[in-house]
């Protein structure tokens, strides 16, 4: 088989983490301090992938252009590929057509993670040369995803989003396709949800006597497109960190694996890992609890927070009672005036403030 491509698809309104992605791209939302669109380029990076083409929507492309680059930090070359709509997976996969040529590819959604990343995965479609290789993973509510059948180990049939599933699992956001893909795309036609669905072009491949090799994955995956999600592969990632501390401890102390980016200051605070405290960011007399990312400049004092993704510089102050399961914009400001302490559970967007009676 030849070098293989990769394809990641960074377009898409975010629309199920609004308000944080009507001013940032969904893809560029940070789990454990790192944009989650930097996780899909790594892993390919890692499995010998050098030519990435990312698919990037009008009002995100410049943002997702500023901070990936030309791929260099990453040791690879990207190319930018302009999708005017979101019109389907499939619709994404003929757009990059012109990039991709008779390429043999790794498709991977920019907002997705992979536990382990996709190095086996690439070994295996390439020594193995399907027409194409799928990534399966059991879920609880797989009515929500396209859907698999299987019949003696091979893909009998796809159906996207079913609302009687006949099986448990669901397509994962990776796939690994040679140019046969690009006459199933332009064969398909929209759903009705007027898209070019990826499961009808694999179906196409299957019927058309294609061999589809399923991949049941049995780490983890997570979508990263709603908050518990966010949250939990915030969880995930930072239970596989390093405890390194490089910034500036003063009548503070750290408790299991927290990593303390250099330039951060930490006064009269504790934190408790695992979390991750960003370049530059000032805590004083705070407690930051398990599984927390706070992002670079960040200011807290005089509060608690665990479970949260705080994004860079904001602010958290004079809270009495505990953060808990939160995600905030960049520059946010949260404060609190007198009055009796509720609970408090946050999801708000850049540029925000908001202070609590």
């Amino acid at each position: 088989m030849r070098d293989l491509k990769g394809l990641i698809l960074s377009g898409g309104k975010g629309t199920r983490l609004r308000p944080i992605t009507h001013t940032s791209a969904k893809q560029l939302v940070p789990v454990a301090n790192k944009p989650v669109l930097f996780y899909g380029i790594e892993a390919m990076a890692e499995s010998g992938i050098a030519e990435i083409g990312i698919i990037v929507a009008p009002e995100t492309g410049n943002e997702i252009r500023e901070a990936v680059g030309d791929g260099a930090r990453f040791g690879v070359s990207i190319t930018y590929i302009d999708q005017a709509e979101p019109l389907g997976l499939a619709h994404a996969v003929l757009t990059a057509e012109p990039f991709l040529g008779d390429s043999p590819f790794v498709m991977y959604l920019g907002d997705n993670l992979l536990q382990g990343g996709i190095s086996d995965l690439v070994e295996a479609f390439r020594t193995s040369s399907p027409d194409a290789l799928i990534l399966l993973t059991p879920v609880p509510d797989p009515q929500n995803y396209g859907v698999a059948e299987l019949r003696d180990g091979a893909v009998q049939r796809l159906v996207e989003k079913p609302a009687k599933p006949a099986t448990d699992l669901a397509l994962v956001g990776v796939y690994m396709f040679t140019p046969p893909i690009h006459a199933a795309t332009r064969a398909i036609k929209p759903s009705e949800r007027g898209e070019l669905e990826i499961t009808d072009a694999i179906q196409y491949l299957v019927d058309q006597g294609k061999r589809v090799e399923p991949h049941i994955v049995r780490g983890w995956w997570k979508d990263t497109g709603r908050l518990d999600d966010m949250l939990e592969a915030n969880r995930l990632v930072l239970d596989t960190i390093t405890e390194r501390i490089e910034g500036e401890l003063i009548d503070s102390h750290t408790e299991g694996r927290v990593v303390i980016e250099a330039g951060a200051r930490l006064e009269r605070s504790t934190v408790r890992g695992p979390a991750i405290i960003g370049a530059g960011a000032d805590l004083v007399d705070c407690y930051i609890g398990p599984y927390s990312a706070v992002g670079d400049r960040c200011r807290i004092q005089n509060a608690e927070i665990e479970n949260s993704i705080l994004l860079a510089d904001s602010s958290v102050v004079g809270l009495e009672r505990r953060m808990q399961g939160s995600l905030l914009g960049k520059n946010v400001m949260i404060g609190r005036d007198d009055g009796q302490p509720r609970a408090y559970r946050f999801m708000i967007g850049d540029n925000s403030e908001v202070w609590i009676p």
